[in-house]
This record gives structure tokens, sequence and C-alpha cells, in this order.
């Protein structure tokens, strides 16, 4: 179905007999991406040269330090000190922790390799091993080495073989939840993931795929600076003079270069030597190309959707700026730890489902949690306050007898970043008078005198 409307949309696009062709040139890095046509890697939705893309972004994490430091900061915001695993069923909680800490897993070493990777390729390909116990192990796969991703005929997310770069690995099965695994002999199967995947397509792109040509030229530029200023304060000395013969001055310039005037020495010529000393320098104008610079890695931080003041450029010296612009930085790095969360639920789930066929203590329909770390600690400071303030006012309206227990709980858990959960159970609080027994307009609060409890003689005074 995808490849009659790939061939439909490709001869409604093609020109009609009679028609003239627009003749155009595509445009490189040195025409610095002008037009319609942002780079000539990425043609069109289904087709561009990933692989170069790939290789080029694995090159600049090695060799860029602005490259690197991108990678490392989406993986401390969302790994940061490490992730845990729990579920509330007992048995299925023992297997999840001996499959976590397995000597030939070590997730907790492996995971922040592949939040590094998921930033470099926008592609997570893990090759999953079964043994006869159950226990499964995870191996993430390079995406240079997917050659191709086969699919059902009339679905693309139905992924049901990888065919690998190099011929004689074999073909990688799709797992496939409705198929055994201890059916037969096990067989290792791949699952992926994607990252920034576009509608219509089953491979992810990377994050820094976007950077790289800034990056490059960023780079270029500090090192064009860095020349220039390294010639500007290069000299050498010009000694004239007037000598018999060739082989006088060259003997005088040896004499010379073996033994160059030190900074901040003196030389005390005699006048009737007739040398004259001069320096020669290059008269090159650095003007102040701070601009250009600061304007480089303002494209770099948006590409990246981090504030500049992470790439060693504070915008500003006060904390107010700085805190407003890390509110949109952590709101998508929210959204990527959740989506990376969720690919780690979806790879235990997995596990303990291959477990359930030859142990029946653990349950696959148990809940799973993976508990990651905080995006940033001022997010503890921001719920508390947010908490302290909601509840007075839904305190008073559970006393005005407005809104029950529950909902007032579910506010403030609300508030302060958690999620109520009654349970189904019903709940009981305690109001408070609106005003001091016995005073003018008060009237009995029926609710207390229904919850004192008869056997505290504290409460019966």
């Amino acid at each position: 179905m995808l490849k009659d409307f790939r061939t439909r949309l490709s001869n409604f696009l093609a020109p009609k007999e009679g028609e003239r062709v627009q003749q155009t040139i595509r445009e490189n890095d040195n025409t610095f991406f002008i037009g319609d046509n942002a780079s000539g890697l990425y043609r069109d939705r289904f087709e561009y040269d990933r692989a170069t893309i790939l290789s080029e972004c694995l090159r600049a994490w090695r060799v860029s330090p602005v490259a690197r430091r991108i990678v490392k900061l989406y993986t401390q915001f969302i790994v940061g000190e490490g992730l845990t695993i729990k579920s509330d069923h007992a048995a299925t909680q023992k297997f999840l922790q001996m499959w976590w800490d397995h000597p030939l897993n070590k997730l907790s070493e492996q995971i922040p390799q592949w939040c590094d990777e998921r930033t470099r390729a926008g592609n997570l390909f893990f090759l999953i091993s079964v043994m006869p116990d159950g226990m499964s192990f995870v191996r993430a796969v390079p995406s240079e080495l997917i050659k191709e991703i086969q699919t059902a005929e009339n679905d693309i997310f139905q992924e049901q073989f990888y065919i690998p770069v190099i011929q004689e690995a074999g073909t990688w099965k799709a797992y496939d939840p409705t198929t055994p695994i201890f059916q037969s002999e096990p067989e290792p199967f791949m699952l992926h993931y994607t990252a920034n995947k576009p509608v219509g397509v089953v491979w992810g792109e990377p994050d820094l795929a976007p950077l790289l040509p800034w990056i490059g030229r960023y780079s270029t530029w500090l090192e064009d600076r860095v020349r220039l200023n390294h010639f500007r304060s290069a000299f050498m000395y010009a000694v004239s003079g007037n000598y018999t013969s060739e082989a006088d001055r060259q003997t005088r310039e040896r004499q010379l270069n073996a033994n160059p005037p030190k900074s901040g020495s003196v030389l005390v010529q005699n006048k009737q030597s007739g040398e004259e000393w001069g320096i020669l320098s290059a008269q090159l104008d650095a003007f102040d190309a701070s601009v250009d610079g600061l304007a480089l890695k303002k494209m770099i931080a948006l590409g990246a959707g981090i504030p500049l003041h992470y790439l060693a450029e504070p915008e500003s010296s006060t904390s107010t700026t700085a805190d407003a612009a890390g509110t949109p930085t952590f709101r998508g790095l929210e959204q990527t730890q959740t989506e990376f969360v969720n690919m780690i639920v979806d790879l235990a789930t997995i596990a303990v489902r291959i477990r359930k066929e030859v142990d029946r203590r653990v349950n696959p329909q148990a809940v799973i949690e993976v508990e990651a770390p905080d995006i940033t600690e001022r997010d503890n400071s921001n719920l508390a306050l947010a908490a302290s303030r909601i509840e007075p006012v839904a305190a008073d309206l559970f006393d005005r007898e407005m809104i029950d227990a529950g909902e007032m709980l579910r506010l403030v858990y609300r508030m302060a970043g958690e999620v109520f959960e009654a349970d189904g159970k019903t709940i009981k609080g305690r109001r408070r008078p609106l005003k001091p027994e016995g005073s003018a307009g008060s009237t009995p609060n029926t609710e207390i005198k229904k919850e004192i409890d008869p056997g505290d003689p504290k409460e019966q005074e």
C-alpha cells in the first residue's frame, strides 16, 4: 500500500509532457545552505544518506568537545545517578532485580551508553538472547550495522526482519509477542526503538544531526581565530649590515640563530659595525569577532534545546534570566526521559514474559515501574511551594463542605507533583469548625461529633 502511494506521488510530481523544468543547483556547505534545500543529505521524507549522517554524528562526538558535551548533557539529565526498577509483585520483583544485575546484563552500566547512542543515532536496536532457564540478555547493536528494516506490506509499524550490512551475519527476526519463545529452540530476536521519527518512516533521526553543520562552522571559526592571533603575535628579527662577502653574512646569521636575543635583553651595538636591527611582523587586522562566535553558539544551543549558559556562554548575570531559559529545556528533557523510561519498562516486560514460560511464579501483568531522577532539583522547591499554597485553600473548601476529603487530597497531591490513588476506598477527614465553639453565630459541627472516638477519654472531655 505504501509503495503504491509513493509511486502515485512520484507520478504526480513528475513534470508533464511539454512543461518547462526549472534547472536547480544542489547546494552544499559552501553556500551555507541558502534556500529551501536545507542539506544535500536530506532529500525527501523517505530517502537520505543515513549511513553518512550516522558516521558524521559519531565522528563529531569523537572530535568535537561541543558535540560530546551536548550528548553528555542529555545523558546526565535523563539517566542522572541511575535508574531503578521495581514491581508490586514479589516474585516478579525478585526476577527483575536478578535480570537487572546479572553479570551478563549489568543494565546500570549499559543504560548510559544507550542514552548516548539514542542522541547520536536516533535508533536503538537490541538483540535479545534467551537462555533455557528463561533469563534473557540484552545487547545494543550499532545502527550502522543495520542495512534494511523489512516491515509488513500494509503496515510499517509491523517490523518483521532486520537485514545486517554483513550478509554472513544472517537476518535478525523481530520480536513477536504472539509466538512462544520456547516453542522450539530459543532463537535471538531484535527490538527497535526510535527517536525523532517522521510519519511514514521506520527509521529515527539523531538529535545531533541538525547541529553538525553549525558545530563544524563554529570549530572552523574558532580555529581561524586561534591561527590569526598566533600569526599576529609572531615576528622575526631583521638585521642589515655591511658584510664583505656572502660567507661573512651567512656566518653572522648562524651566530645570531645559535644565540638569539632573549626577551627583555639589552642589545648594545658598536656604531662602526654598521648593523641595524628591526622586527618583521604580519600586518593582520583582527577585528572583534565575538559577535560571530556568539551567534554560532546560539544556533547550536537552539538546535540542542539547551540554554546558552550550558555551553559556557553566560547570557546574563542574573539568576532570573537563567531560570527562565531553563524552563523549555526541562520540558523537552522530561519528554525525552519519559520516552526512554517507557523503553526500559518495555524491555523489562518482555523479559518477564519470557521468564513466565518456564517460571509460573512471575506475573507479566504485574505493574513494572522504572524510577528516574528529577530533571532538576529546582522542581522539588517549586512543588513544595505550590503544595504549601494550595493546602490552606483546599482545606478551607473542605471545612466548608464544598469538596470531600478525596478531592482535597487530589488537589494537594497534584500540586506536589504526585498522583493520588484512592484505590476505591472512602476517605474521611476531620473538619475544623469555621468559628470557635460557643461563639456568636457558631453552629455545632456534627461532622466532628460523629468522628469522636468513644474510647479516648481526652476526646470525651
